[in-house]
């Protein structure tokens, strides 16, 4: 299985939040930090935001912040809401399956409850947990530039 760039950048964005949670943080500086586009960005924090993981507001001294408590938001749900219920396999979408063998092929079977797994393991981390107490990522998720 593989993870969609859109959800890597939002975990990535989650994260820095969590670890800068005693304030706003700027589009800018996220994307210097985790060397992503401002572009790239932009789309994720207003998907996150519908989404309520993220609280933005917006203006000269705007930013964002988390919209939940950290020890509230599950990876699985985060992996879920961004990255859907992806089809891994032709079998598996609903258009265009031409799949002659879906009728009695056991390896669908043994693919979907794979997917179930991956969902259920990554459902018991929080993003507290990728986060607290991780003195090298926090060191890394620091401001890269601060204006004072």
């Amino acid at each position: 299985m593989r993870i969609t760039k859109r959800t890597n950048i939002a975990v990535r964005l989650l994260m820095y939040c969590a670890a800068n949670s005693e304030r706003l943080v700027t589009k800018t500086e996220i994307a210097d930090c985790c060397k992503v586009s401002e572009n790239h960005l932009a789309q994720v924090i207003n998907q996150l935001s519908q989404l309520r993981y993220l609280h933005t507001q917006r203006g000269r001294n705007g930013g964002m912040t988390l919209g939940r408590e950290a020890e509230k938001i599950r990876i699985g749900d985060v992996f879920r809401d961004i990255e859907g219920e992806p089809p891994i396999t032709e079998c598996f979408a609903d258009a265009d399956n031409s799949c002659p063998l879906v009728a009695s092929c056991r390896l669908r079977l043994a693919l979907k409850d794979a997917v179930t797994a991956f969902y259920e393991s990554l459902d018991e981390i929080t993003l507290d947990a990728l986060v607290c107490d991780n003195t090298d990522l926090l060191k890394i998720l620091q401001p890269v530039s601060c204006s004072r």
